[in-house]
């Protein structure tokens, strides 16, 4: 008897999860997964630090990580697979309806429909139903390819006009057309998916709304329904009472009861602050003066409209001409600045510098407008006109690591006083750029070594760069745990070319200075916006436009009570005396509902005695106590800016 010959079976070496392991040559990210026990959680995989769909073939050497829904890829792919749940219980129980675009976003998922008849809270009920149905059904899903011409030509079949436009912008490109196919619905779809629906396991459609196609108000008004998608029931039901809470928060409501700013329709995007949001503000920007001058910035002032050849000159034309506002000055182009940094670059240059006046930081408090679609607008957080608190740090090139640090530590100090914590991210070298490879690459190297040194961890954006270099982004995170993006710092080697920027070496040569542009709070509208949803309204001591009002319960404890008022305002309190003919109870409620820090209760034995019945927004009725004692109290909290 001849025996065959065994079958040799290739191998090959991959690490996932830092572990080293052996597989057979035949093998995916999701086979991966389920050889490590995370087949029921693996959303998707990132294979030599590219997120990929869990279907991708692995190679030898490859260093994979499978990515879960604790992952913020994997949530995104999580919520991506949603929005096709929902687009295809949308074609099934309408399926005339014409299909947009359906991205993940944070914390859930939209998808643009549209629809022949408008959709109402009713109509979310039955979509909802009919995804449990899709998710019951466990339709695995199907990535599969079409060139460019057979795309086109499988969506106009489908009479899908919006996908066919965006084919045809793909497809100049000239590469294959990725689909996804989940049963009876297919979709234009780059991925990364889940594996199957039935992994979707908890949703909610959570609202609604209009959105111009593409964002542009000349376009046609679609449909969009927002939702939100979590692995169990539980997880869903905390998410749901964030929003509950976040709608409680909502700066916009807040702005308008608390009586800081007014978003009207005169001006769109362009925010009106009132009497106590501008004590707000300015006690914002009063701090801001305070932590800047502490850690060695001036501070400079340059002009919102400048001639347009200076944005040709620094490169912002091409990158940002449609969103900026031009006007005519004496047959001359003039342009609204969107940004800061070509004034920071004249005043550079109006003094000769040497090597002994670096670091230069100059920091500046300027006003700035951009075009922002209407449909994007959003309270303070999205505006058209807006104070960007930017900074412009002058330096050789042995000096940039120690000046990233000190600006960390500037952003340290500011962030923790806000009782924010936040998470880096450094953004390499995009496709649009300018300056050279080499260049890009030392530069990126020296922002992560200097965040390294300082204990910091930070994740890669590749490709998300500014177009003159590398950056440094800052999430910040709320008492909700929602994310912002404000402070920046961003390494620039290529303005200072631009400007030809000089300054006098120890060698008595001309040398080019690098510059880091850098903000804190980023657009302070913004900023304000972020706390006061962070605090609810309930700004700290330090902050709050009023910090004490004095309640007097009778006619005659009102003369006490403005002699409190005086003694405060002496000692920079912000104070008011409520002497309307009212009963103590209201005055009480209405000072609670206007969050206001300390209140004094104050009668006749108040008087007497010199003292005040103090409650406190945070520990209720503290009791009758010494006036003196009560205000060493509040000035010390004052100067301390205890949260």
């Amino acid at each position: 008897m001849y025996s065959s010959p065994e079958r040799k079976i290739k191998m090959i070496k991959v690490t996932v999860n830092g572990e080293a392991k052996e597989f057979e040559s035949a093998l995916s990210a999701f086979d991966a997964a389920r050889e490590m026990g995370l087949a029921k959680t693996a959303c998707a995989a990132e294979i030599n630090g590219k997120t990929v769909d869990l279907r991708t073939a692995l190679e030898d050497g490859n260093e994979v990580k499978i990515l879960t829904f604790e992952d913020e890829q994997g949530q995104r792919a999580f919520n991506h697979t949603a929005s096709h749940v929902l687009a295809q219980a949308v074609k099934r129980l309408f399926p005339n309806t014409k299909l947009a675009i359906g991205p993940a976003i944070d914390n859930g998922f939209y998808y643009d429909f549209d629809t022949e008849e408008p959709f109402t809270a009713e109509t979310l009920l039955k979509l909802e139903a009919e995804m449990k149905k899709i998710v019951k059904e466990s339709i695995r899903l199907e990535q599969f390819t079409l060139s460019p011409e057979d795309a086109i030509k499988h969506l106009e079949e489908q009479n899908e006009p919006y996908k066919v436009e965006l084919c045809r912008e793909h497809g100049d490109k000239g590469e294959p057309i990725s689909f996804y196919k989940q049963g009876d619905f297919t979709d234009l779809c780059a991925g990364p998916h889940l594996m199957s629906t039935s992994s979707v396991k908890a949703f909610k459609l959570t609202s609604v709304t209009g959105a111009y196609w593409r964002g542009s108000e000349k376009n046609k008004m679609l449909t969009r329904i927002y939702g939100t998608a979590f692995p169990s029931k539980d997880a869903l039901a905390e998410h749901l009472e964030r929003l509950e809470e976040a709608k409680k928060r909502d700066h916009r409501k807040l702005g308008k009861e608390l009586g800081l700013f007014a978003l009207l329709d005169e001006g769109p995007g362009f925010p009106f602050f009132l009497p106590k949001g501008m004590v707000l503000r300015n006690t914002l920007l009063d701090y801001w003066r305070e932590v800047h001058k502490k850690y060695g910035y001036v501070e400079i002032s340059t002009p919102i409209i400048l001639n347009q050849e200076l944005w040709h000159r620094s490169g912002h034309w091409d990158h940002y001409k449609d969103n900026m506002y031009t006007t005519v000055i004496d047959d001359g182009d003039y342009a609204v600045k969107p940004m800061n940094c070509p004034g920071g670059m004249l005043l550079y240059k109006i003094e000769p510098k040497s090597y002994r006046d670096f670091p230069l930081r100059m920091a500046e408090l300027g006003l700035v407008h951009r075009h922002e679609l209407s449909g994007a607008l959003h309270g303070l957080f999205r505006v058209r006109c807006f104070t960007q608190d930017d900074a412009h740090i002058f330096m050789t090139w042995d000096q940039v690591e120690s000046e990233i640090q000190g600006v960390v530590r500037l952003f340290d100090e500011v962030y923790s006083t806000f009782a924010l914590t936040y998470k880096i991210e450094i953004s390499t070298m995009p496709e649009d750029h300018i300056g050279e490879k080499e260049t890009w690459d030392m530069a990126t190297d020296m922002l992560k070594k200097a965040v390294s040194e300082m204990g910091k961890e930070y994740v890669i954006n590749e490709g998300d760069g500014a177009f003159y270099g590398p950056k440094i982004d800052f999430h910040l995170s709320d008492s909700l745990g929602r994310t912002w993006q404000c402070g920046t710092i961003q390494l620039d080697m290529q303005m200072p070319e631009r400007f030809e920027l000089e300054y006098t070496g120890a060698d008595g040569e001309k040398h080019r200075p690098v510059m880091i542009h850098r903000a804190c709070l980023g657009s302070i509208e913004r900023f304000i916006g972020v706390i006061t949803e962070h605090f609810a309204g309930a700004f700290p001591l330090w902050l709050s436009p009023e910090q004490v009002r004095i309640l007097p319960v009778t006619d005659r404890a009102k003369e006490y009570g403005e002699k409190i008022a005086a003694r405060l305002d002496s000692l920079g309190i912000r104070s008011s005396v409520d002497n309307r003919n009212e009963k103590i109870g209201y005055k009480i409620r209405q000072a609670q509902l206007e969050k206001i820090p300390y209140f004094f209760i104050v009668g006749d034995k108040e008087v007497e005695e010199n003292t005040v019945s103090l409650r406190s927004r945070k520990e209720g009725d503290l009791g009758a106590s010494p006036l003196d004692e009560v205000i060493d109290r509040i000035v010390t909290e004052n100067a301390e800016k205890t949260r």
